[in-house]
This record gives C-alpha cells, structure tokens and sequence, in this order.
C-alpha cells in the first residue's frame, strides 16, 4: 500500500497501535523477485546480517529470513513488534528490537544491509542517515522499499479518491514525495532504482481490512468509520467481478552505500 504519513505534530511511532492485526492480515507481501535483484546489485547473501528499521509486524523481516538472513528487526510500536514476535518468534534468525531509525540500540559496524520497508518516510533523515552509518559494516548497503497503488484501473481511481476524503487537510508527506525529495538527499544522489510487479487481488474483507491498516483510516467507534465503510462497499460493488477487485501494485527498491 501506499505510505501512511502522519499528521503535523503527530509521533509517528504512535500511528499504527490499533490495528496491528489488520495489518498482518491484509498488507500487501513484497514479490520473491526483491530477492534476485538484491542478489544481483548488492550481492545479498544467506550470510548477510540485516537490520529491517520500521519492521512493523514483520512483513519484510519475513521475507528476508526465509533467504535466510540474521534479521534484526528495529520497531517503536509495541503492539507491531509483539505481532511480529508472535509470528516469527520462533526462528533462531530473528531478533526483535525496540528502537528507531535515529537510535536503533544496534552495535557498532554489526550489520551488512540495513532496509526499510515501507517506513523511510516516517524517519528523519538527518539523524537516520548517521545513525545507519554507525551500524553499517565498511560497504554495507541501505535498501528503501515501498509498495504503491497504482492508479489508472477506474476502481483504482476511486479508491485513491475515498483515500484522499479520508486524509483531509491533514499535512502528507506521501512516499512519493520522500521518493523525488528524502531519498535523493539521503543518498546524497547516488543510488538506484528498481521496479518490480505485484499485483492482488482482493475480496471485501480483504479490501476493508487493507484500508483499516492504514494510519489515518477511523477505527470502529470513531467519527467517519461507518460512512467511510459505507462508501468503500459502493466502490467495491461498482468495480468487482466475481466478487474480488484487482488492485496493482509496483514494488520500488532504492539501494545505495553512504
């Protein structure tokens, strides 16, 4: 999905509690093909340490240990990381740790990749940047991922448009705009990019539990939650076909050294 930026004034580590659940059972995975181009642009191995930053519940850790990778997965919220402890608890790879992109608590020079999956938007770039060098072995790699909506398919289009009633005047900072500002200035202009399908497709409950995830959506017994819902059942039942809607989404990797 696309990035859920916060609301001026805000503390982005708070964002998420509440709906932990609905987003281990509804965000959209991350295709196996991140693996091949990190196995052919940064020569990612098994044996490379990785510390996932923002890991949330886990959705990219996983991806990440089932390569076999030690994962030191760094996460504020304390109702995601108990989510992600809960699912990938049991694999001797992962490492649950409560910190932040600014102060991960990691050691020095420990780690071969650092990644953050839909999250760098969150971190200050600042900080991030000279907290990632601390924890960076000599030539490690910093890997940004997102997965984006695309928005051509007409029930595209009128999801996005119940996605921009439901943030309002609230002050965005969208993923695409960390892309074209935060990232070229965290990497100081030298990185890459690349572009992978990942397309869904979702029944309603898949539907409303995807936008339920999302930060800025009101929670049940919150204003707006019945109308919001309301009007995503009109979208959905204007679009489906069979009972499911396609909702396409590109993967974008950046990946650089500092």
């Amino acid at each position: 999905m696309s990035a859920d930026p916060p609301p001026a004034g805000s503390d982005p580590t708070q964002r998420f509690s509440g709906r932990a659940d609905a987003y281990v059972r509804y965000r959209p995975h991350y295709p196996a093909g991140v693996l091949d181009v990190l196995r052919a642009e940064i020569g990612l191995t098994p044996a490379s340490v990785i510390a996932d930053i923002g890991s949330g519940t886990g959705i990219s850790t996983a991806l990440f240990l089932d390569h076999g990778n030690p994962v030191h997965a760094v996460e504020p919220n304390r109702e995601m990381r108990a989510a992600a402890e809960r699912l990938l608890g049991g694999r001797p790879n992962f490492h649950s740790v409560d910190g932040t992109a600014e102060a991960t608590t990691l050691p020095d020079h420990g780690v071969d990749v650092v990644a953050a999956a839909q999250a760098f938007h969150w971190f200050k770039v600042e900080p991030t940047r000279a907290e990632f060098r601390r924890i960076l072995r000599p030539g490690g790699w910093v890997v940004l991922m997102w997965n984006t909506r695309l928005k051509d398919p007409p029930f595209a289009r009128a999801y996005e448009d119940l996605l921009a009633a439901l943030e309002g005047g609230n002050a965005r900072v969208s993923h695409e705009e960390a892309e074209q500002n935060a990232v070229g200035k965290f990497f100081a202009g030298k990185f890459q990019r690349r572009t992978l399908p990942n397309e869904r497709t979702l029944d309603f409950a898949a539907l409303r539990g995807g936008l339920l995830s999302a930060s800025y959506a009101p929670l049940e017994g919150q204003p707006g939650h019945a109308p919001m819902l309301a009007r995503l059942r009109r979208i959905f039942d204007a679009h489906q076909q069979g009972g499911r809607v396609r909702l396409d989404l590109e993967t974008r990797l950046y990946f650089g050294r500092l």
